[in-house]
């Protein structure tokens, strides 16, 4: 098991690294550059937009900006942001928590009934249900995360008015709340949103937890147990079931790259104040230190959730642990 993790860990540690490096790239290679639109509109000088470059370390060579960026992320210095005149640490810090509450809420809500739907399915198969259930989850996988999130804003915010459009929290009335008034409040306004990543979560973990049990149900031991008197809702809940979840549990690592990237654009549609949100804004101000930053810490939330989700199927197949 020892080597099985350091193997993941030293594959990690090359993904992040590869996926810095050429966030690096393209931010440099991309027209236009810092504090530019500061000067356009008259905020700044040209003079001191080049006081500003001199202090950032922009009017050095790429590559030393690139060896200047890796030391200080190996002392753990994110650098300063452009835009917020504050550490980029202190940014991410204050937006981390709530992109997690969103992106945890959606994961957990949507790979529970993902599952219970492709139960649902799978003793069901063939009728009209399971036919129906099918379509519905190829038509929710098939569609964009900021369409399903534009649309179900249009719905229930903006037409039947039964949800807040966009926050996350009413920032006139929060203060006033009790506590329990202010958790409600965080849940309303986290209602859209996390639906909106959850419908994605949902369709993907049911059309696979689907197929897995289908691939199990025609074994041997399943037979034996149903020619046993075994009720059928007990084979399929403890024969196949646990068995069909191996493959579902690497899901687990395979859906965060999805989710991260889905959440950027659901954070800016709802304008829920998390990583997603700051990142859009980030690249709207060619801010490289928040970009990076982000950048940086979701490809190594990516990999340490991958390498979570081999070290679970791992646990449950210890076959795998030689691969």
């Amino acid at each position: 098991m020892t080597a099985f993790i350091v193997r993941r860990l030293l594959l990690g540690v090359v993904t992040v690294f590869a996926v810095t490096t050429l966030t690096f790239a393209l931010i440099h290679a991309a027209p236009g550059e810092p504090f530019m639109t500061m000067v356009e509109d008259g905020r700044f000088s040209a003079e001191h937009r080049d006081r500003l470059r001199q202090r950032f370390g922009l009017d050095q060579p790429l590559g030393r900006q690139y060896v200047r960026f890796l030391s200080a992320v190996a002392r753990g210095d994110l650098g300063e942001s452009f835009s917020e005149r504050r550490p980029v640490a202190e940014v991410i810090g204050n937006a981390l928590p709530r992109t997690l509450l969103l992106m945890g809420t959606a994961l957990a809500v949507g790979f529970a009934l993902g599952l219970l739907v492709g139960v649902w399915q799978a003793a069901r198969q063939g009728t009209v249900g399971d036919r129906a259930a099918s379509a519905a989850t190829v038509t929710i996988g098939s569609i964009p995360d900021f369409w399903i999130a534009i649309g179900l804003m249009l719905l229930f915010a903006l037409e039947l008015r039964w949800l807040p459009v966009s926050g996350m929290v009413d920032t006139v009335m929060h203060d006033y709340m009790s506590p329990a008034g202010k958790v409600a409040d965080v849940v309303r306004h986290l209602v859209l949103p996390a639906t909106s990543l959850a419908l994605l979560v949902l369709a993907v973990v049911a059309r696979h937890q689907r197929a897995a049990l289908l691939d199990v149900l025609p074994e041997d031991y399943i037979r034996t147990a149903v020619a046993k008197g075994v009720a059928p809702r007990t084979v399929l809940a403890r024969h196949a079931f646990r068995n069909a979840l191996l493959p579902s549990i690497t899901l687990l690592g395979l859906m965060l790259p999805a989710l991260v990237g889905g959440a950027v654009f659901v954070e800016a549609i709802f304008s829920w104040p998390g990583l997603g949100d700051i990142a859009i804004k980030a690249i709207r101000n060619r801010d490289h230190p928040i970009i990076l930053g982000v950048t940086l810490l979701t490809s190594v939330v990516v990999v340490l959730a991958g390498l979570l989700a081999d070290l679970a199927y791992a646990a449950a197949d210890p076959r795998t642990r030689r691969a």
